[in-house]
């Protein structure tokens, strides 16, 4: 099988979390026997090479990061572009965040499928992972501990075609923290998550505070 990737974040390639679990996700691909080619919606002189692409793959996979809800303007700019199949070709996605709660993508999750009929393809099934915020600041060990388990779902899409199987279902991880852990959580943001992200602005030279609402 050759599979179509579209990295669909609108990071330039070096700074896009979307990009390194592609890079995980193929090596897996490639172990199950299957072959790829990638492209990047950030990258707008490749837009012509995508269509084209896109109107002749079999097998297509959208690589998206989920801000606030919903995918990215810049793909859907993009794929107001692309004509509409004709149910010739199958598409899968992988919709990858910063939140680690599985609900928080579920809203993403059902646009794609409406999403599907609208570019004429046949829905493969959504690769749904949260909590990869801090991917592009870690390397070495630490980045492959995030975006290790990529590669096996890699070698399941390769071998099946799609993200319906079980395993793939459970990728996800917990799709809702229980109370307890929430309330950890948001003590720890109040606090020293609060401090942490003060600290990083300063470094950028934000001299306004985080919390400030000016409406």
């Amino acid at each position: 099988m050759h599979v179509l990737i579209i990295n669909g974040s609108p990071r330039i390639k070096a700074h896009s979390n979307t990009d390194k679990i592609i890079d995980k996700f193929g090596e897996g691909l490639k172990e199950a026997g299957s072959t790829y080619e990638q492209y990047e919606v950030s990258d707008r002189k490749q837009w012509d090479a995508i269509r084209d692409a896109f109107a002749k793959a079999e097998s297509i996979l959208i690589a998206i990061p989920l801000y606030v809800e919903n995918i990215p303007g810049l793909l859907i700019e993009f794929l107001e572009t692309v004509p509409a199949r004709q149910g010739d070709a199958d598409i899968a996605y992988i919709l990858q965040g910063g939140f680690a709660e599985g609900i928080q993508l579920r809203c993403g999750e059902e646009y794609l499928k409406i999403l599907t009929k609208q570019l004429g393809c046949n829905y493969k099934g959504t690769l749904v992972k949260g909590d990869n915020f801090s991917i592009r600041f870690f390397e070495g060990k630490q980045r492959d501990k995030v975006t290790g388990p990529y590669k096996n779902m890699g070698v399941i899409f390769g071998k099946n075609g799609d993200f319906n199987s079980e395993e793939c279902k459970k990728f996800t991880g917990p799709e809702i923290f229980p109370a307890l852990t929430r309330l950890l959580i948001g003590t720890i943001f109040k606090t020293v998550a609060k401090k942490g992200f003060a600290q990083i602005a300063k470094g950028w030279d934000c001299t306004t505070p985080l919390d400030f609402r000016p409406y």
